[in-house]
């Protein structure tokens, strides 16, 4: 857990008049805000509530109440002057915090770990796309290729998909003929989270439907939670061994208190690839990968690592078991120490029928904060995998479902529709079409 007097200074950027001067921030996952903020502004974004800070923000990293803090990555633009940008060194092995303190027209940047800064570049958006390549040569970035376009079981029902639920969105998808090359079942298949491989009962077999699914020609892919375990999981009940101890930031969640795995036991290692090898013996080649900033929780741990290392583990654990030909999807994961292990990457909070989030905090479900998040985070795409921007949500019920479809329209990434497609209206089918395309693979950034 970082404290204040873990941060060393850096920099002092003097920037000019502030109020024309600004500050990319980058968070530490999937759902942390990003964006580029005014040097003048008392904060940038910050959880509204304490779950927020471990779901949402950076657990063990809380950022000071005024100025800014960047997950491995902050830049500076001043009025006048050229941009600065830092990066952490390692990000495989450490990430670490910088933050920015507005005093009498300067920002004063500090470091809780190992960065480097870039050379000047000519524009905020040059330096990212250079910091984009760095990253991905450094980490070894796996080869961009197409995904999708999808459909995904996850806005339409929830917890509650069922057999009948898949089955009649297939219908729709061949009545309509619309291009769908890829059906993900979501939350709601598994008994419990931590038991993948047993049934909720809602969904017959797994296998059957991955093989109906393969039947009509398309690819089958499913949604686990792999770091994280309910306590009414018979893997808590059976294997408290495996749990990591202390956990900071474990909380409740569907309902339950969450644990998570501690992939440096020998035992929890090899149950997590058995889950994996068995869903892709099912026949599940794409794989949705969540709430992975469980899996980078300080906590005690069975061998010696620290949280990131364990957590790039866990990750190097799923690859080997599911194969260099499967996809992988992650969520919720912390961004920087993910390069080289997933195809895919959600970049932003998911979007939301609403426009704008829960108590106007931007970490949390709303069509305002994937949006921002994801535009933040463009330069990703094509350098370190395929952005996965969230759904397409076109149900007549959304509130800007024509804003939304413009932002998904440009953003080149991942697209998946994740509408009950059978309630769609017209003018919803139409934007789905449109939508309905494969990932792009250059960069568009």
């Amino acid at each position: 857990m970082s404290s204040s007097s873990d941060f060393e200074s850096i920099a002092v950027v003097p920037l000019g008049d502030p109020s024309r001067a600004s500050v990319y921030e980058h968070g530490w996952q999937s759902w942390s805000p990003a964006g580029t903020y005014s040097a003048d502004l008392p904060a940038s974004p910050r959880p509204h509530r304490p779950i927020w800070q471990t779901m949402a923000f950076r657990p063990g990293h809380p950022a000071p109440d005024r100025g800014f803090q960047g997950e491995g990555l902050l830049a500076v633009v001043p009025a006048d002057g050229p941009i600065r940008l830092w990066r952490a060194a390692d990000p495989a092995r450490q990430v670490a915090s910088i933050r920015a303190r507005l005093a009498q027209g300067r920002l004063h940047i500090s470091a809780d770990g190992p960065v480097f800064e870039i050379a000047p570049p000519s524009s905020l958006a040059a330096g990212l796309a250079s910091v984009g390549a760095g990253l991905g040569e450094a980490a070894g970035a796996r080869p961009v290729r197409p995904i999708g376009p999808g459909w995904c079981s996850w806005y339409g029902y929830g917890s509650e998909v069922t057999d009948a639920a898949v089955s009649e969105n297939l219908e729709v998808i061949e009545r309509e003929g619309l291009d769908v090359r890829l059906i993900q079942i979501d939350d709601g298949h598994q008994a419990e989270i931590g038991d993948w491989l047993e049934p909720s009962g809602r969904i017959a077999s797994m296998a059957d439907l991955a093989n109906r699914i393969r039947d009509g020609g398309r690819e089958a892919g499913v949604w686990t939670a792999p770091f994280m375990v309910g306590e009414r999981s018979r893997l808590a009940r059976e294997h408290p061994e495996w749990l990591v101890r202390d956990a900071i930031g474990a909380d409740r969640h569907w309902d339950q208190r969450i644990h998570v795995l501690d992939v440096t036991h020998p035992g929890a290692a090899a149950h997590l690839g058995d889950v994996f090898r068995t869903l892709r013996s099912w026949g599940f080649t794409m794989h949705k990968i969540d709430f992975l900033y469980g899996g980078a929780m300080d906590g005690g741990r069975h061998g010696d690592a620290d949280a990131v290392a364990a957590y790039r583990e866990g990750l190097r654990i799923i690859r080997a078991a599911l194969g260099d030909d499967a996809t992988i999807l992650g969520c919720g994961a912390p961004l920087l120490p993910s390069i080289g292990l997933v195809d895919a990457m959600r970049i932003s909070p998911d979007t939301d029928l609403r426009v704008e989030p829960l108590d106007g905090d931007v970490s949390q479900p709303s069509q305002r904060g994937a949006m921002t998040a994801g535009r933040a985070r463009e330069w990703m795409h094509g350098r370190l995998w395929v952005n996965d921007p969230d759904c397409i949500i076109a149900a007549p019920d959304a509130e800007d479902r024509e804003g939304w479809a413009t932002y998904l329209q440009s953003s080149g990434g991942l697209a998946m529709s994740g509408d009950r497609l059978a309630g769609l209206d017209r003018r919803g089918l139409e934007l789905t079409r449109t939508l309905l395309r494969p990932s792009a693979t250059e960069v568009t950034a």
